[in-house]
């Protein structure tokens, strides 16, 4: 089966290349099924390096796969260096890629409307709710009028189920995000909701709003409902992952 690869519709310069994997086209059997290039999951080495060779006969140079830990640490890719423990990165080079893996948390991919640096970040709720988009937009350095982002697909919000402390986390922050957030199972007037059913793309839209980020496209998808091409931990708990991964011709 031929790879599916997720073209972000959004308006960056010409040198920008990015793209996200979704679960067709690879080596890995059941249930890694099939194109899962993460080494961390369980899936055999053999499976992984072969999906990963697939990849890389589409980039320009081995992504830099971070050791992801849920924070909110950015780092700049330089060449050589083991990658390290973060959820972001980016870089001013061309050819250098940087890329994230999700099963349900949200990837999001940055450029500048110059053409000049490009950036990953790697959005669950615990680094969302830290600050890592916050964190990536500063580390870029740029005016945010001349940033755009692109949200790749994530667990929607029909199927995000979280408890109080979540929203609460996210409120005591941004008041606003109070909207992203709707009961999982309404009960009386005078119950107070347990479990909330969370919009992780409205989160990640207000966050960047709030740093001056306004030009941000993609959203909509649900990794959760959409089992055919994407790999979701929340409705399978064993499973792969997807690469979302952006550099520099």
């Amino acid at each position: 089966m031929t790879p599916d690869w997720l073209i972000p519709d959004w308006p960056a310069p010409a040198n920008v290349r990015a793209f996200m994997t979704t679960r067709t086209g690879g080596a890995s059997l059941a249930p890694y099924a099939s194109m899962n290039p993460a080494g961390h999951v369980g899936d055999t080495l053999e499976a992984v390096l072969e999906n990963r060779r697939i990849l890389r006969a589409e980039l320009p140079a081995e992504p830099w796969w971070l050791n992801q830990v849920h924070g909110h640490c950015v780092v700049e890719r330089v060449d050589g260096l083991e990658p390290p423990c973060a959820d972001a990165s980016l870089a001013h080079r061309p050819g250098q890629v940087c890329a994230v893996l999700t099963a349900d948390c949200l990837p999001v991919l940055f450029c500048d409307r110059a053409g000049t640096l490009v950036a990953a970040a790697h959005a669950g709720w615990r680094g969302l709710a830290g600050g890592v988009l916050e964190a990536t937009v500063a580390a870029m350095n740029t005016p945010p009028g001349e940033i755009l982002a692109w949200l790749g697909a994530a667990i929607g919000p029909d199927s995000f189920e979280v408890g109080d402390e979540v929203r609460l986390a996210f409120m005591e922050q941004h008041p606003l995000t109070a909207v992203a957030f709707r009961p999982a199972f309404p009960g009386t007037l005078d119950e107070a909701p347990r479990k909330w059913l969370a919009d992780i793309y409205a989160l990640a839209r207000i966050r960047l709003a709030a740093v001056g980020i306004e030009a941000v496209y993609g959203g909509g998808l649900c990794t959760f409902k959409d089992a055919r091409r994407f790999f979701s931990y929340r409705r399978d708990g064993v499973t792969g992952r997807m690469a979302s991964l952006i550099w520099l011709e």
